[in-house]
């Protein structure tokens, strides 16, 4: 495993079905999820750690921090997608699904705008692991992942799944083109009560 990429913990907001504002933290479910993933990551002795510091990304990541002694290293092109005006509403509030609109929500950000961004923090995240001894552990958002697995990685026989799981690891290669290694991945949850319970969303 070369990249990884890790979506953080599970959020009130995942459970409530909502848009998460910038600033939504880990619920206690999520905290105790990092650990697990945490505990994971550190087995395969990871060389540098880089999120997304929106704060469900950034305490994923400080979890990650402690249990593997790597300080994160911030980026917003790793932020999840904006959707402005949107976030703080329920899904069930709204007449259309705002993971798939394609223009730009009010004081937002566009599909397009969006997965630019993606393709520059995947250009960012592989330069990074071209100077590492050791794997690269990247914490971020559904919808990130889900749009590099989209667009921006050879899947091979991996398929990209309808939603990306709390503290999911999916890896892929160092070299372009970048070839997935392991898709949504939470084996490290197995047994433990935390679990998908199928109330997450995608996003977020």
């Amino acid at each position: 495993m070369s990249i990884i990429f890790i979506r953080h913990g599970e959020t009130l907001l995942n459970a409530a079905r909502t848009i998460q504002p910038a600033d939504t933290p880990l619920a206690p479910r999520g905290h105790a999820q990092a650990e697990r993933v945490a505990e994971r990551v550190r087995a395969l002795k990871p060389a540098a750690l880089l999120a997304s510091d929106m704060p469900r990304a950034w305490q994923t990541a400080q979890a990650i921090g402690v249990s593997t002694g790597l300080t994160p290293i911030k980026t917003p092109l790793l932020w999840e997608r904006n959707f402005g005006d949107l976030r703080g509403r329920p899904y069930d509030t709204l007449s259309f699904n705002a993971m798939e609109m394609v223009e730009a929500p009010p004081n937002g950000e566009s599909m397009e705008t969006f997965h630019q961004r993606v393709a520059e923090a995947l250009a960012y995240a592989a330069t990074l692991r071209a100077s590492l001894d050791g794997p690269l552990i990247v914490v971020s958002h559904g919808l990130v992942i889900r749009a590099l697995l989209e667009n921006n990685i050879e899947l091979g026989e991996h398929t990209v799944p309808e939603r990306i799981g709390n503290t999911a690891i999916t890896a892929i290669s160092t070299q372009t083109p970048h070839r997935a290694e392991l898709v949504n991945c939470t084996v490290h949850l197995l047994g433990t009560g935390l679990e998908e319970d199928g109330h997450s969303l995608s996003g977020g």
